[in-house]
């Protein structure tokens, strides 16, 4: 049984072993590495009625990142790329969400990657709702957006002996959400 959009109104919180926080980015300008975090936590407040006065918070582990090989995701967390002892969480923030017609959404907000705060816009589809076997009513959103990582103070790099560089500025972060409302 699926509800409608005003029927949605509550708070959620997102369900981790259903949902996925991952990025792509561009390696030695030929191959792009995938990845994900497998640790976070995230809240939300969803108004069907008034979409705009919705919010959501995500804090992500760094320490968590995950590319399939262990010698590269320890050195993303070094001081090269995340930094991960001296900056352990990634966090979003919302600060508006606005439709953008039919089942999609604007959602625009604070991210922090290395205590360096930048606005960013995702957009974001809504997926659907359904209630689980446990009697949870599940939402789903999946959303994508491209940021430079040199903006959050991401820099390191190496330049490859036929020209260019090991690792693309741009990556582009990935949202697969679901998330349960609590019970009021």
């Amino acid at each position: 049984m699926t509800v409608s959009l005003p029927e949605l109104t509550g708070d959620y919180v997102l369900d981790p072993a259903h949902s996925r926080i991952g990025f792509v980015a561009r390696h030695a300008m030929v191959t792009k590495v995938r990845g994900a975090f497998h640790s976070f936590e995230g809240a939300a407040h969803l108004d069907g009625a008034d979409p705009a006065r919705s919010t959501a918070r995500v804090t992500v582990q760094t320490e968590s990142i995950d590319t399939g090989v262990e010698q590269r995701d320890q050195h993303l967390r070094t001081n090269d790329f995340l930094d991960a002892p001296t900056f352990p969480t990634i966090t979003f923030v919302t600060t508006a969400v606005q439709p953008n017609g039919g089942s999609d959404f604007r959602v625009t907000g604070d991210l922090t990657i290395k205590d360096i705060t930048r606005p960013v816009t995702i957009d974001f589809e809504y997926t659907g709702n359904a209630v689980d076997p446990y009697g949870n009513l599940r939402v789903g959103l999946e959303g994508a957006v491209t940021i430079s990582r040199k903006d959050f103070g991401v820099t390191w790099n190496a330049a490859l002996e036929g020209g260019g560089v090991l690792v693309g500025d741009k990556v582009v972060l990935e949202f697969d959400i679901s998330a349960i409302r609590q019970k009021q």
